[in-house]
């Protein structure tokens, strides 16, 4: 008799372990997987390369960066003219009176004031006034460049900088019209080395 139950406990125990180890091992079915979380949608950044200056420093770069950000001035000469100028007249400091000294707008009593020198009483005051409405600061080179931008002599000349092919000579004229600057300088070298710093990429 035992015999016999042990046979059949040999025969039925290894079944019955398989059966236990299929079912512990085994898939879970659909119902029993949670739903997986939505994709995140990552945006797709579309590079635009542009004019890049790797020798300049932070203000050269930035006022390069937002001439082509805030304007359709795509041509390197008429970039490199524009900087060049800036370059003559304040060598990119914002904060700085005709004569060197580095003091807040409203303590510049005499001569020009700023990246482009705006001396008279005008764009001098317009500078101000721009800043006061659109909340930005007439001493830094942030609210100077957006107030360059948008002024009115500027502006009368951006068409001519936002075409194309002309060579730095040409430009210097707009450049001219826009700064009516008294003595020339050495602001057409400094353009065709800025022509010479700029790189596409």
């Amino acid at each position: 008799m035992s015999n016999s139950i042990n046979l059949m406990l040999n025969k039925i125990l290894p079944l019955a372990l398989a059966t236990s180890a299929t079912a512990a091992c085994a898939y879970p079915t659909i119902s029993q997987i949670d739903s997986p979380p939505n994709p995140v949608e990552i945006p797709v950044v579309v590079y635009e390369p542009n004019w890049k200056c790797p020798g300049c420093n932070d203000n050269e770069k930035y006022v390069l960066e937002q001439l082509q950000a805030k304007t359709k001035i795509s041509d390197r000469n008429a970039l490199a003219t524009i900087m060049g100028n800036i370059k003559s007249e304040s060598n990119f400091h914002p904060n700085i009176c005709e004569g060197g000294a580095r003091i807040p707008y409203d303590a510049c009593r005499r001569g020009g004031y700023g990246i482009i020198q705006w001396t008279s009483v005008g764009r001098y005051y317009g500078l101000g006034n721009f800043c006061r409405r659109y909340g930005c600061d007439p001493s830094s080179l942030e609210g100077q460049v957006r107030y360059m931008i948008n002024e009115p002599q500027f502006q009368k000349v951006l068409p001519e900088f936002e075409g194309h092919g002309q060579p730095v000579h040409q430009y210097m004229v707009g450049a001219y019209y826009w700064l009516g600057w008294g003595i020339k300088g050495n602001r057409e070298r400094y353009a065709y080395n800025y022509t010479k710093k700029l790189v596409w990429a």
